[in-house]
């Protein structure tokens, strides 16, 4: 393993990873409230989704793309994905010294804001089933009823760049029938890849639902935790994002751009 000696270098990069594009919601969130700040993005695309891999599989590219960002120098890093951080990051946190900002689906201002008290999660299968996910929900619901449903196949089509096709709009449209029958006021967007569908989602959904999602707690906690370090960027020009994938497909960069919002080029990095 690399040493994860804290840098002081307050220029450093930020590392941000996910298993597909669905970190990039975190990112862009994160480039827009840190203008100063350098990025490094890892999407694990080899790997993509994490729900069809193993908790021990999981934990080991989690660890192997930490341990490439710390090679990079990077001074902090977000993991930019619901499945990830709650099957890996415990240990993560164990292992490096740097600090390890995950993402976990907004159920504590969900239940604050909800009138009904009925909240829906979209949530991946293996954050669905995962015993810390279902502790937070217990932890945050406040007497609020709270609806699981797990989403398979969605994180594959938008990784495709497939989001607005009729197959994903079909199911979609699957997961989201039970939880408008209960009659929720507020859905929160458990995974980093849903907020890509937001548009597809208040489409389907009654006027007036809610939608959360955590890419703006997330950026506000990464800016709290570099200013608690002394590791927030001095004020910088030019500067150069760059974007890694463990997989290259014919499509990639087109996906990447059209996700970012500028043209951006992918580097194979295995």
């Amino acid at each position: 393993m690399p040493s994860d000696t804290f840098t002081h270098n307050t220029n450093a990069p930020i590392g941000i990873f996910d298993s597909g594009v669905g970190g990039l919601s975190i990112a862009k969130r994160i480039s827009e409230h840190l203008p100063n700040e350098q990025l490094i993005y890892f999407a694990d695309s080899q790997f993509a989704p994490y729900g069809d891999i193993s908790n021990q599989q999981i934990i080991e590219r989690v660890n192997f793309i930490a341990d490439t960002l710390i090679t990079k120098q990077c001074k902090a890093i977000v993991i930019a994905c619901n499945t990830a951080t709650v099957n890996a990051i415990d240990q993560l946190r164990n292992r490096v010294t740097l600090p390890i900002i995950g993402v976990e689906p907004a159920i504590k201002p969900a239940a604050r804001i909800s009138t009904t008290q009925k909240i829906g999660i979209l949530v991946t299968q293996a954050t669905a089933n995962n015993a810390r996910f279902l502790a937070l929900v217990e932890q945050y619901k406040n007497g609020a009823q709270v609806f699981i449903q797990p989403c398979l196949g969605l994180v594959e089509l938008i990784e495709q760049g497939l989001q607005t096709s009729d197959k994903f709009i079909h199911l979609l449209e699957q997961y989201l029938a039970p939880l408008i029958a209960q009659g929720i006021d507020t859905l929160v967007l458990g995974c980093t890849h849903y907020p890509f569908m937001s548009e597809a989602i208040k489409k389907i959904m009654p006027s007036g639902i809610e939608l959360i999602e955590t890419a703006t707690p997330v950026s506000e906690q990464l800016k709290r935790q570099l200013i608690k370090h002394h590791l927030l960027a001095k004020k910088t020009s030019n500067l150069a994002h760059q974007f890694y994938s463990s997989s290259e497909t014919p499509t990639q960069n087109k996906i990447f751009s059209q996700l970012w919002g500028t043209s951006i080029n992918v580097e194979l990095y295995k």
